[in-house]
């Protein structure tokens, strides 16, 4: 501590009359004494620390406390009152290592100055190993996009359920947000349904194809369970006669694409979905109440998984758009596209669930 004490004596001399260059050699010198043996210095010598560093430090030229506060940042015992400091000052260089790293600012700390400082402050803040409920509630009301999806892929936050209510709502116009949210290990069954129920389809692929295998199935059943949400209730047509025919079909081997072609030209509904019915195992009147809905997804998803042409599929959707309609050639064009892009293994899964299903 020789060193040390013999700056002492002139150190107010300094901070009031000396250049920043000044400041900064001296700040530096203290602090190389610190970080020899920081791991052993007792509490009462690093407030001693603390009290020389303060008054030089947040003086010192930028260059300086940037450097400082990146070394300070990585300690458990650093000098509170000047980690501090660095944390709040408006220069994000300064300001940023010690709110991405530094063990020794606590809850109350952040949140002061997640509620005082700008973005650029909020950004780094979201970037620490762990983030308490009590942050990511400030973070989530006061950060921009950025900042939101920061905090969304950090695996170290913890939401509460408004702010998970929020980043859903959020994420209802930022993909990229969803794809975060989507990938957390804290995602609740109905938070996950709640944010697929608001995300384009093409979010909704992207992220069933980042998430794990779990997730995935998750995923699956939560698009099911919306997709049964929007279907209308009430009783379902007579599949009786249709039943038959597509029995007397299978026992004489004839129930195959080629008939399911035939019927869905015809705009056989009901013979249609009983062959649907019959070759996919899933029961008629899940089928039937899948399929009256107002979107032909999961004609796209029985077509995969029975591997069937792309005309017997086109004549299931003309079918599902009824003979007083004609959809137009690039809506074709697109279900085409997205009956290209489905994969057998995610129309499996849809289709497991389904069968599943006693009833809807």
């Amino acid at each position: 501590m020789t060193v040390a004490t013999s700056l002492i004596p002139g150190l107010d001399d300094i901070v009031k009359r000396g250049d920043p260059r000044r400041r900064g050699e001296i700040a530096h010198a203290i602090s190389q004494l610190f970080f020899q043996d920081a791991e052993n210095l007792r509490p009462d010598v690093i407030d001693l620390f603390d009290n020389l560093l303060i008054d030089l430090v947040p003086h010192a030229e930028l260059a300086s406390r940037v450097d400082l506060a990146e070394r300070f940042s990585r300690l458990n015992n650093a000098p509170r009152r000047l980690v501090s400091e660095l944390a709040r000052e408006n220069e994000i260089a300064v300001a940023g290592p010690v709110l991405r790293h530094s063990p020794v600012l606590d809850d109350a700390a952040l949140v002061e100055i997640a509620r005082l400082k700008g973005q650029g402050h909020l950004l780094a803040m979201s970037e620490r190993p762990t983030l308490s409920a009590v942050i990511t509630d400030v973070l989530v009301e006061r950060g921009d996009r950025d900042v939101v999806r920061r905090a969304a892929g950090n695996a170290g936050a913890v939401f509460s359920l408004g702010s998970y209510s929020e980043l859903i709502k959020r994420a209802a116009q930022d993909g990229v947000l969803t794809l975060r949210i989507g990938q957390r290990s804290d995602l609740s069954g109905e938070n996950l349904k709640q944010l697929l129920d608001g995300t384009l389809d093409v979010i909704r692929r992207r992220l069933s194809s980042v998430v794990n295998p779990m997730r995935q199935v998750e995923i699956t059943r939560a698009m099911a369970a919306i997709e049964e949400a929007t279907l209308p209730p009430g009783p379902r047509r007579d599949f009786s006669g249709a039943q038959r025919t597509v029995l007397a079909l299978h026992r004489g081997g004839h129930l195959g694409e080629s008939a399911l072609f035939g019927f869905a030209k015809a705009y056989k509904y009901e013979e249609a979905i009983a062959s649907l019915s019959a070759m996919s195992g899933v029961r008629l009147s899940v089928l039937d109440r899948l399929i009256t809905g107002d979107r032909y997804d999961p004609i796209l998803v029985l077509g995969r998984v029975l591997n069937v042409s792309w005309p017997t599929l086109r004549a299931l959707i003309l079918m599902w758009y009824g003979p007083n309609r004609t959809p137009a050639d690039a809506d074709l064009e697109q279900a085409r596209a997205n009956f290209t892009r489905l994969m057998p293994t995610t129309a499996e899964r849809v289709v497991n669930f389904w069968r599943n299903r006693q009833t809807i």
